[in-house]
């Protein structure tokens, strides 16, 4: 979606009561959107709405438009920091299928569990290298396969434990199916 037609949807969801603007505490001229009453309300509906399409709708064809960025963006938003270790952790992805100038991908997480994400490195050690193609990556996020399952198409480097956890602490799809959310 473009920069624009993304502020003119805020606009209107904004304008239809659903959503508010607001800066965010620490730098006063960024703004973030939040759900009001009347946007939790709809929340349900909504998740039901994307668990049923998650379901019903072919799922192939999801694989075949697929947006680095927007995956990594999802997984930085839903990505559980609880499972991973009390300090900072950076986890690089590679896309080895993608031209060079969108393979590499970073989230860092800070102890008090702020993810960012990095398309430049962001000066940080690595404490998990994770190499794969995008189709993988973006299937284990719809929740269609779970990381096991994609082993053979995915290369780790680094932490044990990160890799074992993957499952846990990756920010799946929120209509992902909820056996792969526990896996």
């Amino acid at each position: 979606m473009s920069p624009t037609l993304l502020a003119t949807r805020l606009r209107d969801l904004e304008q239809a009561g659903i959503v508010e603007r607001r800066p965010v505490k620490a730098e006063k001229s960024v703004f973030e959107y939040r759900l009001t009453d009347a946007g939790e309300e709809l929340r349900p509906i909504i998740i039901a709405m994307g668990t049923w399409g998650q379901r019903w709708v072919e799922s192939q064809l999801s694989l075949r438009n697929l947006d680095p960025s927007l995956l990594m963006w999802d997984m930085r938003r839903n990505l559980n920091p609880a499972p991973l270790p009390n300090q900072r952790v950076v986890i690089q992805f590679l896309y080895h299928d993608l031209p060079k100038s969108k393979q590499d991908w970073w989230l860092v997480v800070e102890p008090d569990g702020e993810v960012d994400l990095c398309w430049s490195e962001p000066g940080f050690e690595v404490d998990l290298f994770v190499t794969t193609d995008l189709k993988t990556m973006t299937a284990i996020w719809m929740g269609l396969q779970t990381v096991q399952e994609s082993r053979k198409a995915i290369k780790f480097d680094g932490s044990q434990k990160l890799q074992r956890s993957m499952q846990t602490w990756l920010g799946l799809s929120p209509f992902a199916s909820e056996k792969n959310q526990l896996s």
